[in-house]
């Protein structure tokens, strides 16, 4: 990824035009009669996201052209490193600073593959954007993203709980960043009875991934990310189309990681803390059943109702670990309901919040940098409808109606009342091929987020 993105131009690198459809007769008329004739010829007509490829007189590529339209959007030049041979390429626009690294945004997620399992690969279009300052930022957060998207991507039979610890030490060692990791029986000794519950049926032993990074006397900012590595359903077991993708719920300790490398790259003026729970929900003779009772690290006991509803119950004790540093702010991430897709789709991350201001801030963030998010209501009515007979508390209603918000109820039983929270539950997964977006493992909120946190703490 980062070798997509060029700080400085090449000599032979070949331009990229972008042409809004407005100034294209104009662009042709300067452009010569060789090159308008070719243009006509393809009825290339400047509209957002078309491409033109415009050879010299020798028949060499010579420039690229590519409609876009007047805002800033960072899919403007999405289309053209597909459409493009490898080799370097030059943005020179006279766009804004913003502008010129959004669009080198674009492009780097654009370029990106997922390819570690590919005998042979193409080799990969690189662009200079214009200025090195867009490129290193652009870079920056390009990074973040194909690092979720790779986490997310790779299979189970190489992410497992221990492969999540590993990446997670990659980056602590990366950041100067402390990492403690308990793992298997540690779970029951330092009071994490939740995690283990899920986890000890998988060969795989459970984790909890915890790592702390910048200024003890700086604002405590916590992340939290559902690190289920692979989901069958326990045994309450899902059918052979639910369980396709499910090394994808993982996806919310992809996105709190994610986030964590852009805090720690970044420099944000912050004492972060990341948590992952990290599991495999698998199937043995010691796997917790439905109607179990299990025990949390708060202190209430949670009846099983389905467990298939695995996640609440190993982010309960994350949540209880966090919320025990009073951060000034805390935020998870989870791969957590059908319901939350049913409701909003695959492309749109629901949002709950018991912080009007942050909930505001983050909507207005991702609106900002085209990555939308939909606030959901925490409905107190609904908490009943996880009431249990025989515990504190049931991990589901055994109903089909509103689970999303039944399912951050649940989280919410774990976050203090004063504690500013955000939950974001994501689908972590791109199902149709957008420009930049291939089908696969995505991170949507991720930038939102981010540059909310940007505002908040470099403000």
């Amino acid at each position: 990824m980062d070798d997509l993105l060029l700080n400085e131009r090449d000599v032979e690198s070949i331009a990229v035009v972008p042409i809004e459809p407005g100034r294209l007769d104009e662009w042709r008329t300067n452009a010569g009669p060789e090159a308008s004739t070719w243009i006509a010829s393809t009825g290339f007509s400047a509209k957002p996201g078309s491409t033109c490829l415009v050879p010299g007189r020798r028949g060499k590529l010579a420039r690229v052209l590519v409609g876009v339209d007047t805002g800033d959007d960072p899919w403007a030049l999405a289309r053209v490193p597909d459409a493009v041979p490898g080799g370097s390429y030059h943005l020179d626009p006279t766009w804004c600073s913003r502008r010129l690294e959004r669009a080198a945004l674009g492009w780097a997620l654009a370029a990106y593959r997922f390819d570690r399992y590919k005998t042979a690969t193409s080799p990969a279009a690189r662009l200079f954007p214009g200025t090195t300052a867009a490129a290193t930022s652009a870079r920056v957060l390009a990074r973040a993203v194909a690092r979720v998207r790779d986490l997310i991507n790779t299979p189970a039979c190489d992410m497992m709980p221990k492969d999540l610890a590993a990446a997670v030490s990659e980056l602590a060692n990366m950041r100067g960043a402390d990492l403690r990791v308990v793992t298997g029986e540690a779970l029951l000794d330092e009071g994490y009875p939740a995690i283990h519950a899920v986890g000890r049926a998988s060969s795989h032993r459970p984790r909890l991934i915890d790592l702390t990074w910048g200024d003890a006397r700086a604002p405590r900012l916590t992340l939290v990310g559902k690190g289920v590595c692979f989901d069958s359903g326990g045994l309450d077991i899902k059918p052979a189309s639910g369980m396709r993708l499910m090394k994808k719920d993982m996806g919310g300790a992809a996105h709190a990681i994610g986030l964590a490398d852009l805090v720690m790259s970044n420099a944000l003026p912050v004492r972060l803390r990341l948590l992952v729970p990290a599991v495999e929900n698998a199937i043995a003779g010691n796997a917790y059943r439905p109607g179990d009772v299990i025990s949390t690290r708060k202190g209430l006991t949670v009846e099983v109702d389905n467990t298939d509803a695995e996640g609440r119950i190993v982010l309960s004790d994350a949540l209880t670990d966090a919320a025990a540093d009073e951060p000034e702010l805390m935020i998870d991430f989870a791969t957590l309901t059908g319901a939350a897709r049913i409701a909003l789709g695959t492309e749109l991350p629901a949002m709950f919040s018991n912080d009007e201001a942050v909930a505001a801030g983050i909507a207005d963030a991702g609106h900002d940098v085209h990555d939308e998010v939909w606030r959901m209501p925490l409905h107190a009515p609904y908490r009943e409808l996880i009431e249990s007979k025989v515990a504190d508390i049931m991990n589901g209603s055994g109903q089909p109606y509103g689970g999303a918000i039944t399912a951050a109820l649940f989280l919410q039983e774990f976050v203090p009342d004063e504690l500013p929270w955000a939950h974001f539950d994501i689908m972590a997964w791109t199902t149709r091929a957008k420009p930049a977006r291939p089908v696969g493992g995505e991170a949507t909120a991720l930038r939102a987020v981010f540059e909310f946190l940007e505002r908040r703490y470099h403000a």
